[in-house]
């Protein structure tokens, strides 16, 4: 391994031209090589970037010039800047990774934890593609980062795999999730009891994850099995909601520091994609709920979730992978949402969505928004539309009612 330091420039010759560089996005990210990358301009040359990139979290473009391009599967107002410089994919993670998986990957960026005893380096909270993928990859550049937590699981990388090497300690990017309100603690009420003690749970993150994991502190022998966990799935361990943490498996961790400190010894087992995600695993959890938020539903009971006010926002993610693993292991499958955003209804009549459809009329059992719970398994059209209608907003319900019964020929 080759030790170097902040400013000497060197990633500008092992980059050059490459077509293509991994570059761990999450807490993963070492924004330290991102600001060395920038600051290599034109020198860096025509370089291809790519990862996962979380919106509000990872902010670095990685586009150090005019001729440098990112292919992405989140956009970001960042990446979204960028223009024609951006490649967005809209695909899932078991696609992603597959993608990856057939791509030469010439070289990787990424944090890792100091060595321990053995001499293997923890990929900390982020492990996702690269805790797989780091031997097919051409050149291995890491930040040792000791703030980095260690955290357990089958994946790692030997300190004497890492070609070059920056030592510096940098703080890991927080994300606490937000505060709950009325709107997210009406929501997480009415989920609640379609959750029973023994569950096995897949949330993300965010206010409404977060408000709806912590109302189920009462539960007992929860698990959780997620490609993303934050604050919420702590404070469930800490109430004795789940028995250990080896009863957590997760990819990422994006939260508070108080999350990253409690990861050592904690149990939380973190493994890549190809377990997190994978077909064969979720099917066989035990009493596996699959909990996913929307932008939209419409009255067939169709979610979208990736086009925002502000254009594309991300790909199908992992609720695609979740919805089927529920599926197979005789679980549910739940969409939440707010009924309304800036006054518009987020119940909405079929054709109105923005985007794609990210999860199919055959891909969700409950709706739930601040209104109540509606139950679409084995029901009519007209029954699921009468359903979500029920959890509308009340000044929405009578026209999306007059619109479902006057206008059929419309769908």
């Amino acid at each position: 391994m080759i030790r170097f330091v902040p400013g000497d420039h060197r990633l500008a010759a092992l980059l050059a031209d490459a077509s293509t560089v991994l570059v761990q996005g999450c807490t993963g990210a070492s924004d330290l090589l991102a600001a060395e990358v920038m600051s290599a301009g034109d020198a860096i040359g025509a370089v291809g970037f790519t990862g996962i990139q979380l919106p509000g979290v990872n902010r670095a473009s990685w586009l150090a010039n005019p001729r440098c391009r990112f292919t992405t599967y989140f956009m970001t107002p960042e990446l979204k800047a960028a223009g024609a410089q951006v490649v967005f994919l809209p695909i899932n993670y078991s696609a992603i990774l597959d993608r990856l998986r057939r791509t030469k990957i010439d070289a990787a960026i990424f944090q890792v934890s100091p060595p321990d005893a053995t001499g293997l380096c923890s990929f900390g909270p982020t492990v996702d593609f690269l805790a797989e993928l780091w031997p097919q990859v051409g050149v291995r550049i890491a930040q040792i980062n000791p703030n980095l937590p260690r955290t357990a699981g089958p994946t790692g990388i030997p300190l004497r795999e890492i070609h070059y090497a920056v030592e510096a300690a940098t703080p890991i990017v927080e994300a606490p999730d937000p505060a709950p309100d009325p709107v997210s603690t009406a929501i997480a009420a009415h989920l609640a009891p379609f959750v029973g003690d023994g569950a096995t749970l897949q949330a993300g993150l965010g206010k409404l994850p977060g408000t709806i994991l912590r109302s189920l502190a009462d539960r007992r022998r929860l698990r959780v099995h997620s490609g993303l966990i934050g604050d919420g799935v702590l404070d469930l361990l800490e109430a004795g909601a789940i028995e250990g943490g080896a009863h957590i498996t997760a990819g990422v961790a994006v939260g508070s520091t108080r999350l990253y400190d409690a990861l050592p010894g904690s149990g939380i087992v973190f493994r890549p994609v190809s377990y997190t995600h994978a077909l064969p695993v979720l099917a066989a959890l035990p009493n596996f709920v699959a909990i996913n938020s929307a932008l939209d539903v419409d009255l067939f009971g169709q979610a979208y979730a990736e086009v925002g006010p502000g254009g594309w926002a991300s790909g199908t993610g992992g609720a695609g992978d979740f919805a089927r693993g529920a599926l197979a292991a005789g679980g549910l499958r739940v969409v939440t949402l707010p009924s309304t955003a800036k006054g518009s209804s987020r119940i909405i009549v079929p054709g109105a969505g923005r985007g794609p459809v990210s999860l199919g009329r055959a891909d969700i059992d409950i709706v739930v928004t601040e209104h109540g719970a509606a139950d679409l398994r084995g029901r009519s059209y007209d029954d699921r539309a009468a359903a979500l209608i029920t959890i509308a907003a009340p000044d929405h319900r009578e026209e999306l009612a007059r619109a479902w019964r006057d206008e059929p020929g419309r769908f």
